[in-house]
């Protein structure tokens, strides 16, 4: 005989499930290009970048019942941050010189092909220059660079999602927009708004999608 008690708590867990994934879907995923964009600068590296965007959307869709609707995005990109930072302390040899020393980081702009004209081959000479700027910035710099100046988040999230005090944010911002300056030695460089480093949610989302679909069901909150 059928246990009829099982069989409705185990309907009420179904249905808290698909609540759970409706609610990741709706407050989460849309942020999926800036937790790349922050991950990609942070690695240096597409491929590595998109392993730590998918640990962290599985952590986010994990630790679910700590969201706040309201902090949704800075909620995701401290999670994508701690999970860069732990990803590159783990390999701490491979990223030393991504991490510190800003030099080697820094990489020339490439030569226009054959079909550009000149105006757009300025532009991606300029673009080029200044991602590369950004890539040679110490990480701790590069970081609230790109949660400030890309992802447009104001100094008190970032001081959230960084875990200082937002008098260092603005310290490290000044920093890092000085070494920008001194780095874009060119006279004639625009002030250009440096390129948002943005994921193909083709190829990521059916991906993500199958890694949290084999998760068990949780109900641990961050």
């Amino acid at each position: 005989m059928s246990n009829p008690t099982r069989a409705i708590s185990g309907d009420s867990s179904s249905t808290s499930d698909d609540g759970n994934r409706r609610r990741f879907e709706c407050l989460v995923l849309p942020h999926l290009d800036a937790g790349y964009n922050l991950a990609r600068w942070l690695m240096q590296n597409d491929h590595d970048a998109q392993d730590a965007v998918q640990e962290s959307f599985v952590r986010a869709m994990r630790y679910l019942g700590g969201l706040r609707s309201e902090g949704a995005r800075s909620w995701l990109l401290q999670i994508v941050r701690h999970t860069c930072f732990s990803r590159l302390n783990e390999n701490r040899a491979v990223y030393k010189v991504a991490l510190y020393d800003s030099k080697d980081a820094c990489r020339a702009a490439s030569a226009p092909t054959v079909d550009e004209t000149p105006s757009v081959a300025v532009r991606k000479e300029h673009n080029e220059q200044i991602n590369a700027a950004i890539a040679g910035l110490p990480l701790a710099y590069r970081e609230v660079l790109v949660l400030r100046d890309l992802e447009d988040l104001s100094n008190a999230e970032i001081a959230q999602i960084v875990d200082v005090p937002v008098v260092t944010v603005m310290s490290r911002l000044s920093h890092a927009r000085c070494m920008m300056r001194m780095a874009l030695t060119q006279p004639s460089t625009p002030s250009t708004r440096p390129a948002r480093m943005l994921l193909s949610t083709d190829k990521m989302i059916p991906r993500l999608f199958s890694t949290l679909s084999a998760l068990p069901a949780s109900s641990d909150a961050a």
